[in-house]
């Protein structure tokens, strides 16, 4: 009786822990046994500036603000990447790009390579202790070659496209159970039926926990808005389906919330670049494809798990898109995948409690250079595209060092702050060199020697 009545006490004493942010959330799934549900909406060419949630006023999106008042944003928040292949594989493994082989460019259609079997994913991670689905894109290995399909990286159900939407021939597959089927693509429904489906694996699986992520192929171009949508926002046919996007987010939350799983189901949202030809980067510099400034690859997030997550937290802590497996794995109370190197970092703690970064530095890759290096306030920029080339900055005469605290990498300060960025430089050159011999292929970066005679000494390499 006094081992029970302890037990229970110690158990009660967890709980309200949990409440206060105290307990760590390991532990919390391990003392109540229930392990989090975990969905993720890995949206397709989403600007920062696309959504109300992170600055956005042109296109309405009550769902994503709904979820940020009831849950937290991060403002600092970066994608794996500045394009989509290698931005899906630092998502799902927790990885700089470069690891994995898939850094340079993206898959097309003719495209030989994927992510290596080897490669440990987030749903691989869970996979012990969850039932698993991609729903939507997948953009990491075509039919025919050995990383396709995606169920041999884990995840139980398929249901989605091989690649962009813009990309031909294309179909929608379901693959579960080693069963496959390859149907048609009508482009005005599939986001639609991306979100149908996803409703239905939740409902399948609100019994046990689960990891989806939702990869809906929108906003890339071209646009595709149905019925119901189309005409509605003053952006164009882009509006209108960043606005059917948000749409969908809203009945997927519904479903959750209808079935009982809200307080124990973590909804992630953000998007895997920055936007392409059209779309909105806010004040940000630079946009899908550019170099190291931050409307590439700084995207919204937004995370909802009432009851653990704190309603309308806003965080600036610097983060990225390799930190969710760990997280995940964390949340979920299993183990890092052994003696695999990670880049990631648990980021619990600053969706609980506006936590400072356990991240020191993220690096920003172009392809398998790397162009810049972001701290909590500072920013450096090694490399940027100029007249048709992915020009080089190092050496001549104007470092480009900007203080993240004010907006829109405008202006350099190194001239304010010269031992920053020499220190930052240096930093950048120690990574360089423990990345350099991942390398597929030569540096994109120009060979462009600058004229000693125009750089100031203390600028000089």
């Amino acid at each position: 009786m006094t081992t029970c009545t302890s037990r229970r006490t110690v158990l009660t004493s967890m709980l309200a822990g949990a409440a206060t942010g105290l307990l760590p959330t390991r532990a919390l799934a391990k003392a109540t046994g229930e392990r989090p549900n975990f969905v993720v909406f890995y949206v397709d060419d989403l600007g920062y500036g696309d959504v109300e949630p992170t600055g956005g006023r042109t296109i309405k999106t009550p769902y994503l603000s709904r979820m940020a008042r009831g849950g937290a944003t991060l403002t600092d928040y970066y994608a794996p990447a500045n394009l989509c292949t290698p931005s899906r594989a630092g998502y799902l493994t927790g990885r700089y790009p470069i690891r994995t082989g898939l850094a340079r460019g993206v898959i097309m259609q003719n495209s030989e390579i994927g992510l290596p079997p080897s490669e440990v994913t987030i749903a691989e991670a869970l996979q012990p202790a969850y039932t698993t689905a991609l729903v939507g894109k997948w953009h990491l290995g075509n039919p025919g070659t050995a990383s396709w399909p995606p169920t041999k990286h884990g995840f139980d159900l398929f249901y989605g496209i091989q690649y962009s939407h813009d990309m031909l021939p294309l179909s929608l597959w379901e693959i579960q159970a080693g069963q496959t089927r390859q149907m048609d693509v009508n482009q005005v429904t599939l986001q639609q039926q991306f979100g149908t489906r996803a409703e239905q694996f939740i409902e399948d699986n609100r019994e046990r926990p689960f990891f989806l992520t939702l990869a809906l192929s929108s906003p890339h171009l071209p646009n595709f808005p149905s019925p119901e949508f189309a005409g509605r926002s003053a952006a164009g046919a882009y509006g209108d389906v960043v606005e059917e996007m948000d749409a969908i987010v809203g009945r997927v939350m519904a479903k959750i919330e209808q079935l009982g799983l809200s307080r124990n189901t973590l909804v992630v949202f953000t998007s895997d670049n920055g936007p392409w030809f059209e779309g909105s980067a806010g004040a940000l510099r630079d946009r899908k494809g550019g170099g190291a400034y931050d409307g590439a690859s700084r995207v919204p997030f937004i995370a909802s798990r009432p009851g653990i997550i704190p309603a309308g937290l806003r965080s600036d802590s610097i983060a990225m898109g390799i930190d969710l497996l760990p997280t995940l794995c964390n949340m979920a109370g299993l183990p890092l995948p052994p003696g695999v190197a990670l880049d990631g970092r648990d980021i619990t703690q600053i969706l609980r409690r506006d936590a400072p970064s356990p991240h020191e530095q993220l690096l920003l890759f172009n392809d398998e250079d790397l162009v810049g290096l972001r701290t909590q306030r500072w920013k450096y920029v090694d490399a940027d595209y100029y007249r048709n080339m992915l020009f080089p900055l190092r050496g001549r005469g104007y470092p480009q060092l900007y203080d993240m605290r004010m907006p829109g990498e405008d202006y350099s300060v190194a001239s304010l702050h010269p031992e920053v960025a020499r220190t930052l430089a240096a930093r950048l050159e120690v990574a360089r060199e423990r990345f350099e011999p991942l390398r597929t292929g030569p540096s994109s970066i120009s060979q462009f020697p600058p004229s000693e005679r125009n750089v100031p000494a203390q600028w000089r390499d």
